[in-house]
């Protein structure tokens, strides 16, 4: 979860959000590199004046058509692999997720269980502020999880951000994200899609366990 003053992304807890802080340094070096490519250009032009009736040299509409392309390509090219590696997963859990205003609603079909999840009033010491709830969902740690999100009345969003999950909720549609954890943990997430008066008060909450303690669960 975010902590006061934290400046970086949450710390990952998924390969998938591995992949994903990944890919935010690439981009933005690469980012970085445009910037200070087009400044020095830009420089160069301002401090040499170059009168504006100079014609433009053939090579130079070449270079900068074919720059940019290049830098998509490499934009492009692990993006894809993200993405499709995200999405290549085979379940081992299905985890129902319907947005309430205010709280959600959560069924397993393969243990048989429904229950709703609201957000606690009153909290102990050092429990979180507005995060906490009544009831965690529990999950395996290393196992795939498939997760169908729907809402029963307006737009909500389930987004869980140290695993790289942000889905809509949307009344009458299913929506699916495959997330997975890494080790056992205790993440914090919240609605993020403004739902009402009380959209601030629907905390998300997934305690990842060993399978064998899941079983055992």
């Amino acid at each position: 979860m975010s902590m006061w003053s934290q400046l970086l992304l949450q710390e990952s807890i998924s390969m998938s959000t591995i992949f994903l802080s990944a890919f935010h340094d690439y981009s933005l070096g690469l980012i970085g590199l445009i910037f200070f490519f087009v400044s020095g250009v830009s420089m160069s032009l301002f401090m040499n004046n170059m009168p504006s009736n100079q014609p433009v040299v053939s090579s130079v509409e070449v270079i900068w058509t074919v720059l940019p392309v290049v830098f998509l390509i490499f934009l492009v090219i692990p993006s894809l692999r993200i993405l499709y590696f995200m999405e290549e997963t085979k379940p081992f859990i299905n985890l129902k997720i319907i947005g309430n205003q205010w709280y959600w609603s959560y069924e397993m079909e393969e243990l048989n269980l429904m229950f709703d999840s609201y957000m606690m009033l009153e909290i102990n010491k050092g429990e979180y502020r507005l995060l906490e709830v009544d009831h965690r969902t529990i999950l395996p740690v290393n196992k795939n999880i498939r997760g169908l999100i729907t809402a029963a009345d307006v737009l909500h969003c389930w987004a869980l951000p140290s695993s790289g999950v942000k889905a809509d909720a949307v009344p009458g549609r299913l929506n699916q994200v495959s997330f997975s954890f890494l080790r056992s943990s205790l993440s914090y997430g919240q609605c993020s899609e403004i739902c009402g008066a009380n959209h601030s008060f629907m905390p998300i909450v997934i305690e990842s366990i060993s399978p064998k303690k899941y079983l055992q669960w």
